[in-house]
This record gives C-alpha cells, sequence and structure tokens, in this order.
C-alpha cells in the first residue's frame, strides 16, 4: 500500500496537462517510442481533433524512484474547460494528491484557482508545477510571486518542467512520490469501491471504473451495487496500462476496471459503493454531488422510427457522461424525443457530436435555453426551460433569468474590450482587482443566457487568446423577458420557438429569419418567414417563389394579352398558397443553432 500513489493533474485549458501526462508516460517506460503518439490518453477522434481533453483517464505507471524503490502510480488526467469540471471533480474524490499545472507565460488563470479550491475541499495534497519553462515569455519568478499571493502555496515547493522538451521531468515523478500520501485504507475491512466512470461495450457488457477504498475484489467474487443492490459476479477485473490489463487480485488504495456481465445499462450509477455480497459494507460512500445543468435543448430524431435506437443511445451515453440530464419531451413538428440540460455550450456540441459519430444517431437539436422563473398571479413559481410551456403572459406577475458571477482575467490593456462585451450583454455591477503587474481580475455579474452563446469565443478573440473565464451561479434577478416565435408560412415551427430578453428579440428574430431563408428551398409560391411576440410581428423576410416565364410566347401586340397571362399565374400561385406545405429541413435547425453560437 506504501507503494501507490493516486494523483490527479488540473490545470486551466491549454496549460499543457495532457503534454505532460505523456512525457509521464514515456519517462516510466509504459509505451514504446514507436508506438508513441501525442495526446496519448486522449482516446476519442473529438478529442484530437479539437486538441482538447473531454474524458478524464485514468492509467497506471511503473515507476522506480532515485532511492531504488518501486512505485504504482495511478495517474487520472482531467479536461481543464469550464464544461467539464464535472469530470474533475469526479476524478479528485479517486485521488490523495493533484499536480496543479500552471503556464510559465500566462501565470495563474480563472480556471486555475477553481481547481485548487476543488483539489482543497477533498483535502489533497497539492503539488504546484510550472510548466513551459522553455518558452521566451517564461517568467518563473513572476508566477512564483502569483503562487505565493493569488494561491497562497509556498513558492519554495513549486516543481518546474517543460512537458514539451522533457525538462524536469523527473523532479515531477519524485515530488509525486514524495509529497503526494500513499492511499490510506484496510484491507481487512469490508470491500467499498467507488463507481467514477464506466462505458459500454456491446460485447462484454458496462466496464466499470472505480477506486477501491478498503477490502479487495478478485475474479469469481460475487458483487453488490448498493444503489439498487443488484448482485453480479466479477468475470474481469484488472488496472488501466495503455490497453487494460486484467490481474487476479485487485486491493484497497487501487483503481482500476472490473467487467461482470452487467447488460442492464440503468443497474450502473456514477457515484454508486460496490461492495460484497455477503460480507456488505454498512455505509455506501458519499458518492458525487448531484449536477445541476445550466443550459437546454431538445434532442429528436431525424425520422420517428429511430426514437426507440435513440433511447437505447441516449442511456449509453450517459454511462460515460455523468453530466448530462435528460427527460422525454415531444414536439408538434419534430415528434417524440427527449430534453436535455447541459453544463455549457461546448458541453452541448460535443453531445451531438458523440451521438452521431459514436452512437450512430442522426438528430436534430434544438435552439439551447436556460431555466426562466415566473411568478404567476396565483401566487405560485413556476420554472421554465422550454420555449414550448412559457405561461399565458395575461398571468405573470414577474419573470426572472438566471444571472452568473463571472471571473474573468485578462492583460491590463485588454480590459476595454472586455468591458465593451460585457456591457453589450448586459453585465452589471462591474468589480476590478489587479493580482498582479499587467493582469487584471474583473468580476462582473451577467445574465447566464447571454453568456451561453458565443461569450466565450468573443472573450477569446477580443483578448487575442489571453483572456480567461470562470463563472458561478448567483440565482435569480427580474427581467423583461418575452417568448419569440418563428413562422415559416405563417405557421409556427415549435422547435425554433425560444425566450429572450426584450431588447435582444427583435435582433435575434431578424438573425434566425435571415438564416432560415438561406436554407428552406424555394417553392412554386412565395413564404413569408417571421419572428413574432404575440400577435405583434417583429420581423420578416419573404422567399421568393419559382417563377416561369409565361409572357415568353406573347411576342408583340397588345399589353393587356401579357397582363391577362400574368393574373393567370398569380391566381394559381395564391391557391398554392393556401394548400401548400413548407417543410423546414433539417439543415436549417442546425443553422439556426449556429447563427446563436
Amino acid at each position: 500500500m506504501t507503494k501507490i500513489r493516486n494523483f490527479s493533474i488540473v490545470a486551466h485549458i491549454d496549460h499543457g496537462k495532457s503534454t505532460l501526462a505523456d512525457r509521464l508516460i514515456q519517462m516510466t517506460g509504459e509505451v514504446a517510442e514507436r508506438d508513441f503518439r501525442d495526446q496519448i490518453l486522449d482516446s476519442m477522434d473529438l478529442e484530437r481533433e479539437r486538441g482538447i481533453t473531454i474524458k478524464s483517464n485514468t492509467i497506471t505507471l511503473p515507476y522506480k524512484s532515485r532511492s531504488g524503490e518501486e512505485f504504482a502510480l495511478n495517474l487520472i488526467d482531467t479536461p481543464g474547460h469550464v464544461d467539464f469540471t464535472y469530470e474533475v471533480s469526479r476524478a479528485l474524490a479517486s485521488c490523495e494528491g493533484v499536480l496543479l499545472l500552471i503556464d510559465a507565460a500566462q501565470g495563474v488563470q480563472a480556471q486555475t484557482l477553481a481547481h485548487l479550491y476543488g483539489a482543497l475541499e477533498q483535502n489533497l495534497e497539492i503539488v504546484p508545477v510550472i510548466n513551459k519553462i522553455d518558452l521566451p515569455a517564461a517568467d518563473i519568478p513572476r508566477i512564483k510571486e502569483q503562487i505565493e499571493n493569488d494561491l497562497g502555496l509556498d513558492p519554495e515547493d513549486v516543481v518546474c518542467c517543460s512537458a514539451k522538451t522533457g525538462e524536469g521531468i523527473a523532479d515531477v515523478l519524485e515530488a509525486v512520490v514524495k509529497r503526494i500520501p500513499p492511499p490510506e485504507t484496510k484491507e481487512d475491512a469490508p470491500l467499498s469501491a467507488l463507481v467514477f466512470d464506466a462505458n459500454y461495450d456491446p460485447y462484454r457488457g458496462t466496464v466499470v471504473s472505480f477506486r477501491i477504498f478498503t477490502g479487495s475484489v478478485k475474479k469469481g467474487d460475487k458483487l453488490r451495487f448498493m444503489w439498487n443492490k443488484s448482485v453480479y459476479d466479477v468475470e474481469e477485473i484488472g488496472l488501466f496500462r495503455l490497453k487494460k490489463s486484467p490481474q487476479p487480485c485487485l486491493k484497497a488504495g487501487q483503481v482500476g476496471y472490473l467487467v461482470a456481465g452487467i447488460k442492464t445499462i440503468s443497474d450502473v450509477r456514477i457515484g454508486d459503493t460496490i461492495t460484497h455480497n455477503n460480507k456488505p459494507v454498512a455505509q455506501p460512500l458519499p458518492g458525487f454531488q448531484e449536477v445541476k445543468p445550466v443550459v437546454f435543448s431538445s434532442v429528436y430524431p431525424i425520422s420517428s422510427d429511430d426514437y426507440p435506437s435513440l433511447c437505447d443511445a441516449i442511456e449509453r451515453y450517459k454511462l460515460n457522461d455523468a453530466a448530462l440530464i435528460y427527460q422525454k419531451d415531444s414536439s408538434v413538428a419534430l415528434g417524440r424525443g427527449f430534453r436535455c440540460g447541459f453544463l455549457g455550450l461546448l458541453h452541448m456540441e460535443i453531445f451531438q457530436q458523440r451521438m452521431e459519430r459514436e452512437h450512430d444517431q442522426a438528430i436534430i437539436m434544438t435552439v439551447p435555453s436556460v431555466s426562466y422563473r415566473f411568478t404567476m398571479d396565483d401566487g405560485s413559481e413556476i420554472i421554465v426551460d422550454n420555449p414550448a410551456y412559457y405561461p399565458d403572459k395575461n398571468h405573470i406577475v414577474k419573470s426572472e433569468e438566471p444571472y452568473i458571477r463571472a471571473n474573468i482575467m485578462v492583460p491590463e490593456k485588454f480590459v476595454g474590450a472586455v468591458m465593451n462585451l460585457s456591457t453589450e450583454r448586459r453585465g452589471e455591477n462591474p468589480n476590478f482587482g489587479y493580482p498582479g503587474v499587467g493582469r487584471v481580475e474583473i468580476f462582473i455579474d451577467l445574465p447566464l443566457a447571454e453568456v451561453i452563446f458565443d461569450f466565450y469565443d468573443k472573450l477569446k478573440s477580443s483578448t487575442q487568446g489571453y483572456g480567461s473565464f470562470d463563472y458561478e451561479p448567483i440565482g435569480y434577478r427580474a427581467s423583461d423577458l418575452v417568448k419569440l416565435d418563428i413562422l415559416v408560412n405563417k405557421e409556427p415551427v415549435d422547435a425554433l420557438a425560444l425566450m429572450v430578453h426584450r431588447d435582444s428579440a427583435r435582433t435575434r428574430a431578424i438573425a434566425i429569419c435571415e438564416r432560415l431563408k438561406e436554407e428552406i428551398p424555394k417553392q412554386m409560391f412565395k413564404i413569408p418567414i417571421q419572428g413574432a411576440i404575440g400577435g405583434t410581428i417583429i420581423a420578416r423576410t419573404t422567399i421568393s417563389a419559382f417563377r416561369k416565364d409565361v409572357t415568353a410566347k406573347c411576342y408583340g401586340g397588345d399589353i393587356s394579352r401579357k397582363r391577362k397571362l400574368l393574373e393567370k399565374q398569380k391566381k394559381g400561385k395564391a391557391r398554392m398558397k393556401m394548400v401548400g406545405q413548407v417543410e423546414v429541413p433539417q439543415s436549417a435547425f442546425i443553422s439556426v443553432l449556429n447563427t446563436s453560437k
């Protein structure tokens, strides 16, 4: 037990977590040079394409220290993006310590602080590591000063390295062995193990990732999942190497995987406790706090016949992404589907792409929204996250929307650009802090609905990539909210409806109408596309009709002949318009989503 170390790498986005994990894997000889590739722990195509980590990944590394002792290091690489902080919180529950990575040029950023507080809440040992010391802009004395002033950590404890060149990696491994404590456990106590991840294998059922806190488990044991009391026989257990490595037995303090022929996906729940069936533990482990989604969108299959396969796909996806919340939903235009809650717009985008790639689902997603609160004239309060359930406006006394307190860190020269962006998004109560020379920390209250679309992208572009952003919810505030309906050929399309602040309703309506005009194919009659609040039209565009040149055969002669033919054509088109149906293609729903982003 004294030779095991469980640790995580946490940092702000792009501070080099995955690159450091690559170097640690190379340094411990876990992968041959010919088999090595960058971002080796990022197994998803999406992660490699975008250059970000989406899922936390685990690997066990054998390491021989400078004193000659042999250790097993369980490394958990985590995401850095604010939308995936739930992944980080689950990874930290399986560790005794963290490497807190800080960029030698950018310094302490918003997510660095957020991860530090998360690690302190779990009472973990924190090893500060300054990465990218090979950069020309690296300023190690300034970063050490920030670590002392902003994080309250001892600058003498800092380890400096360059994950790119490999400089200082040996010191990082030594710091893990010396400063992160071994797991405290009782091997002779009843088995208690925490499920922190799972995925579905079509041949072997659900594969569970778990950390053992007390006791041990071996092949053939009968295990009980405490959440729903289901019992399974262990078929295989093992450690995470680059490929799964079966073991005869796993003991307290170890992190591994478990295959037990679990065919029913709903039997496994992230945060559940596993114990022996004949000698159960008295109390389940605390697990994880329930995630609170902030962005909502409805998901529908393109063909209604695909609804059963969408149900199975979402259930399998939920195993691997515990932050997804969903419930059944239906729409007049799109049929049966699901109302899903996400932690942010990137989370939603990743969900859409993973459903299409990994689960082979062709889906339509509605415009994202947040949950609003309405006080009615009978004194009741209702929470609405779907425009379809917008209450009768005649009975609304007060409407409120969720606000967040944003923590934005930027170099001093970009403060003006950030304040302009925040003011455009209805920002309130700005406060400024000056954590170091040339850096400004801005605290500002923003409506969540204004942040979820493209705030992060605009912040990055207006600060040349140096701005960092973190936020926490601060409750609801009164707001003038309206329901914006989009009408195609005078028929409302419920999947395109959205709830917006009155001031931004017309801008949004014009953008959506213009985008639909590009996407909806022409018909034999004119198609009006309108944005409306109640009975008031606030935006309109028209798709012109296909027209045959009916006057082509008239050459010379009286003008009344041409007029007669044009009038006849006009009557025919008016008759077509009355009976004509306009089908909104899937690309139009996706393009509206892109307009909003």
